[in-house]
């Protein structure tokens, strides 16, 4: 007859064993499952029903939560990035004025250590901004910061910079994301192309901000060339009235 101590040893030793098991087993391999195509924007404007923007965003939470497979985490890396691209550019066709898909591409999925990746968000992210430059630009600046120093490609760089500096026409937009070019340019050692472009922002008169024009003289002087005298723009004094709005 078996006394309740001797059950207890027993059911301590069958525990004992099942965790032994389970510390000798190999740890599970994650074979990623493949992302597939994405459907036809025909095809996900008959399956939103009207609200584009709700199955965006569903798309959106499905694309972060791909990577979670079987109770593991599956590097981006190993995720087919033509795949998510497309994704995410039907995306950005339900839903034009989102930014958040554009800020995963460019801030997420492209700082994988993979140039290949790299490189295909970032050409998602230059031809989004070109169909919106002027509410899109933060993400090719960041792209520009990617290809300067993470790909160390200086004539991508460049590319993204004079996007930038050509597409857009919001006068809101900080005048430093024009600037970009002329880094670039000197980057590239166009040194002769990057004073013309950096003496004609002074010369204009567009640099209102005293910390940005300081920036450029000393771009200037450092670029062998003495910076335009630029007259100070000073606020009107209103004749008129003395109220202030």
């Amino acid at each position: 007859m078996v006394t309740p101590a001797g059950r207890w040893i027993a059911l301590t030793g069958a525990l004992l064993l099942q965790v032994a098991a389970h510390l000798a087993a190999p740890a599970p391999q994650s074979r990623p499952q493949d992302l597939g195509q994405a459907p036809g924007f025909a095809s996900l404007q008959l399956a939103s029903l009207g609200d584009r923007a709700a199955l965006a965003d569903g798309i959106v939470l499905g694309l972060q939560s791909f990577d979670l497979q079987g109770g593991t985490s599956i590097p981006w890396r190993l995720l087919d990035y033509n795949n998510l691209a497309d994704w995410m550019a039907q995306v950005l066709a339900l839903h034009p004025d989102s930014q958040y898909i554009l800020l995963c591409a460019s801030r997420l999925y492209a700082e994988v250590p993979d140039p290949a990746r790299t490189r295909r968000m970032l050409r998602l992210v230059a031809d989004a901004f070109l169909a919106d430059p002027d509410h899109r630009w933060p993400w090719l600046a960041h792209g520009v910061v990617l290809a300067r120093h993470r790909l160390h490609d200086n004539a991508l760089a460049l590319q993204y910079a004079h996007l930038l500096r050509t597409h857009i026409r919001d006068p809101a937009v900080p005048h430093w994301v024009g600037q970009m070019e002329a880094l670039a340019l000197a980057d590239l050692h166009e040194t002769e192309a990057a004073r013309v472009l950096l003496g004609g922002l002074l010369a204009s008169g567009s640099i209102r901000d005293d910390h940005e024009r300081h920036f450029l003289v000393e771009r200037l002087q450092l670029l062998g060339q003495e910076a335009p005298i630029v007259p100070t723009v000073e606020n009107p004094t209103p004749t008129t009235s003395t109220r202030h709005p």
